[in-house]
């Protein structure tokens, strides 16, 4: 076991104080830290943590009749990474709602600068940009996605959410972990930044000029998705090459969500075919 636990008997305990009242006062954004849910999300952190990708854990805080169950996850973490457990009445106490999974974790993450993301791409690569995603449902279920279809990396402009929201995290089913990504900066200035590495760009938009299995493919790809009803901004769709899904008539859009699925099964199975 990674440490030896410590029974927490009170929620005003102030060692699980960053566990108080979750729903209500997320850590996304609090100094790089963030919530994990799950016996699912933290075995990602624990392969995370011991990969050393920038993730780490602070703490773990478990209902007491969950011990048994993740003990083979709690030995990967270090030995200086506290592990709590409390009974039902008291946990349920400390994050302000019935916690039936009994599985929390604090960690952190430390962001590698854009460009530094960018030149560890492979030569062959595809890559996911993201604009204006505000949904946190959307934003983990891109992160499947790009899990699902092998994608290399996702690339959130500053006007999305941050993925390490604890909702996004649990419908990333943890792939927010594992997925090279990064969050902050201008739409414009990311896509540039891939163009000049030799990106084919594509956005998608339900007026896109190509129908999206005609894309041709390259070796490096960028698919570019927006929100859902006010899309991509027209700076960007009049600056690159447009997609499209065919759909019905008279449906005004896809989900973000589904559409990146769509789209990035597409593309990825056109590269395969180079």
């Amino acid at each position: 076991m990674a440490a030896i636990p410590h029974t927490i008997e009170s929620p005003e305990d102030p060692r699980i104080v960053e566990f108080r009242d979750i729903r209500e006062r997320d850590l996304t954004g609090r100094q790089n830290r963030f919530i994990a849910e799950g016996t699912v999300v933290l075995r990602m952190l624990a392969e995370a943590h011991a990969a050393g990708t920038g993730f780490s854990a602070e703490k773990i805080l478990l209902l007491r009749n969950r011990l048994d169950g993740v003990s083979e996850i709690l030995e990967r973490f270090p030995d200086d990474v506290p592990v709590y457990v409390a009974d039902g009445d008291v946990l349920d106490g400390i994050v302000g709602f019935n916690m039936h999974r009994g599985v929390l974790a604090l960690g952190r993450r430390e962001q590698a600068a854009e460009s530094v993301l960018l030149d560890a791409l492979p030569e062959r690569a595809l890559v996911l940009v993201g604009c204006g995603i505000s949904n946190h449902d959307n934003a983990g279920s891109m992160f499947r996605n790009v899990a699902a279809f092998k994608a290399d990396a996702i690339l959130f402009d500053e006007t999305c959410c941050d993925p390490l929201y604890r909702k996004a995290l649990r419908v990333s089913v943890g792939s927010v972990l594992s997925t090279p990504y990064r969050r902050g900066g201008n739409a414009l200035d990311l896509l540039s930044s891939l163009a000049g590495r030799g990106f084919a760009i594509w956005t998608l938009s339900p007026r896109g000029e190509t129908d999206i299995r005609q894309i041709p493919a390259s070796d490096r790809m960028a698919l570019v998705v927006g929100t859902e009803g006010e899309g991509l901004p027209e700076a960007v769709l009049s600056r690159f090459r447009t997609a499209r899904i065919p759909q019905s008539e008279g449906l005004d859009s896809l989900n973000v969500a589904t559409a990146t699925g769509i789209g990035l099964f597409a593309i990825s199975s056109a590269m395969a075919r180079i």
